[in-house]
């Protein structure tokens, strides 16, 4: 399991040395994604022992969000002033969200035979 969450952090950390090195702006953290799955890829399958590793930070997930969480209880002044347009934007981007998810599913089900 070990070997396997030092996997998963050195792909995160080559994603951040490679953003940083190349300048681009693209999260460290989804380059180190795209890492980890062109691994799996070349792998042709998920270790069983990565899959259990992953499922456990996954089961925890809720654990990251309190840095997240204690900035914007740092910076509530500055939400506060703009409360308006972060507002809108988080209700639209979470209605165009979930419009396009539905979408996606009927479209996907329909290539699947899923008309039930």
């Amino acid at each position: 399991m070990l070997n396997y969450l030092t996997l998963i952090l050195g792909c995160q950390l080559a994603g951040e040395l490679a953003v940083r090195a190349a300048g681009v702006s693209v999260p460290g953290p989804v380059l180190g994604m795209v890492l980890l799955f062109c691994f799996l890829l070349a792998r042709g399958s998920i270790p069983k022992d990565l899959a259990t590793t992953a499922d456990a930070l996954l089961n925890h997930l809720s654990l990251l969000f309190v840095p997240a969480g204690v900035g914007v209880m740092l910076h509530f002044r500055l939400i506060g002033n703009d409360w308006l347009p972060i507002g809108v934007a988080l209700i639209l981007s979470t209605v165009l969200t979930i419009a396009i998810t539905a979408w996606m599913m009927a479209w996907l089900g329909k290539g699947a035979g899923g008309n039930d």
